[in-house]
């Protein structure tokens, strides 16, 4: 699950299949495609885009429908369909930079890539990490969960760099650090949803340290074993969001203002999480409009007193 297109809830529409052969969408068709994306999916980042000037909006709407659509291969495709739906993602990022593309997505991105000189290499990785999600259903250590997590969601952020305005070395760290722990809250809330997919996101290690089984999991048990692993997660989450907060250097704070919005955001997700974490086993955990509207708001009016200053 891409961090930047965190999925739906279990029986969510699938948005946008392989469009038919036929002639290439026009340009505002396919970034209107796009936006039809992101509306549909709910998503806490859409309400990011709409404090930007048009080409930066559009361009991110773009990233976010590749994330969505590659994403969606992995969770609502049965057995090897999404292997060969990802395979086709492959190729049409290769046309992307090619300059060919095919899908109405594809011809958006492609325009965003040439506009703002995304780089195919984080690109690729959230492909890549996608792939793992078809591949891969246990993680034994914290290091190999990070390199999924840097994927399907710090590379997000590092390839929506370049968009935003940023392009320093520190705005990058920015990104690793802020997409992890984006990745690591999703799991967190997504714990009995990502079960029942068969899929467990927490390090074997840790699951052994605190002396809490897959089991214990699967089954929704939230004993002290439970309490004490999930304060353990939520620590190291919130470490990554305060890392990546000090780490902002003046010059990238008005580029960074969505980012950070995204961050407060799931910050108080997270205290949810926290605060009671057996409610990972209830209806998902959310974070309403007006908080939201909140949060992003707090983030502009914080880049722009400090950004002056």
């Amino acid at each position: 699950m891409t961090g930047f297109a965190a999925r739906p809830p279990l029986g969510s529409p699938t948005v946008a299949a392989w469009p038919s052969q036929g002639p290439r969408p026009s340009l505002t068709d396919a970034y209107a495609a796009c936006t039809a994306i992101g509306v549909a999916s709910g998503s806490n980042f859409v309400h990011l885009f709409r404090l930007l000037p048009t080409e930066r909006r559009r361009g991110l709407e773009a990233l976010y429908a590749f994330c969505r659509l590659v994403d969606d291969t992995a969770d609502a495709r049965a057995g090897g369909e999404g292997a060969t739906e990802l395979d086709a993602w492959r190729r049409e990022l290769t046309r992307v930079f090619d300059g060919v593309p095919t899908h109405p997505v594809g011809v958006a991105l492609a325009d965003t890539v040439r506009r703002f000189d995304v780089s195919r290499e984080h690109l690729s990785d959230i492909v890549a990490g996608v792939a793992m999600d078809l591949e891969q259903r246990r993680y034994d250590t914290f290091d190999e969960l990070r390199g999924y997590c840097h994927r399907v969601a710090a590379a997000v952020g590092l390839a929506a760099l370049p968009i935003l305005g940023c392009r320093s070395a520190p705005g990058r760290s920015y990104a690793e650090r802020l997409g992890v722990g984006l990745q690591l809250t999703n799991i967190l809330r997504d714990l009995a949803e990502d079960a029942e997919r068969g899929r467990i996101y927490l390090p074997r290690e840790d699951l052994q340290r605190f002396g809490y089984g897959e089991r214990d999991l699967t089954t929704h048990v939230a004993n002290e074993a439970f309490a004490a692993l999930m304060a353990f997660e939520c620590e190291r989450a919130a470490q990554l969001f305060r890392e990546a907060r000090v780490g902002i250097v003046p010059a990238d704070r008005r580029a960074l203002a969505p980012a950070e919005g995204m961050r407060l955001v799931y910050q108080r997700l997270l205290a949810r999480i926290r605060r009671r974490p057996e409610a990972v086993f209830g209806p998902r955990l959310r974070v309403t409009r007006v908080e939201k509207v909140a949060c992003l708001l707090a983030a502009w009016a914080r880049s722009a007193w400090r950004g002056s200053s």
